[in-house]
């Protein structure tokens, strides 16, 4: 496992949630693996200086969201990449994602194309090292 948390403290997104981000991206690009394990609840907390119960919730989230497992008396670790919500819900969670990056993107002046062209290359950065369509790493 390789990541390194980066959390601020006084930004406009709360710290669990800069977390479950944090999983998730080390998981889309291939940096956390399936049973890669998670620092413990109490040792990330001390490290990044925040309550443990934010910790647990960002975690009870990544549980819920089927992107880590726990494992009673072991910790939590990376889950197998396995379909969660019905494709309905999944569709409705990429809209909503992709409404925010496209507010975003068009409040700081981006022209459409200058959006796809990042988009694009983004996705080429993460298919570089992993096939996206099907998680899996390239050999």
């Amino acid at each position: 496992m390789f990541l390194t948390f980066r959390i601020v403290t006084n930004g406009s997104v709360a710290i669990y949630r800069q977390i479950v981000d944090q999983v998730r991206h080390g998981v889309a690009t291939g940096s956390l693996r399936a049973g890669d394990q998670l620092p413990s609840v109490r040792g990330l907390a001390e490290h990044l200086a925040v309550n443990p119960n934010t910790v647990a919730k960002a975690y009870a989230d990544l549980v819920r969201d089927g992107v880590v497992e726990s494992q009673h008396g072991r910790g939590f670790f990376i889950a197998d990449r396995r379909q969660v919500f019905s494709q309905a819900e999944s569709d409705r969670r990429l809209e909503r994602a992709l409404d925010a990056l496209l507010s975003e993107a068009l409040v700081l002046n981006y022209t459409p194309d200058e959006i796809r062209q990042t988009l694009d290359r983004k996705l080429a950065d993460i298919a570089a090292g992993r096939d996206i369509r099907r998680g899996q790493d390239h050999e």
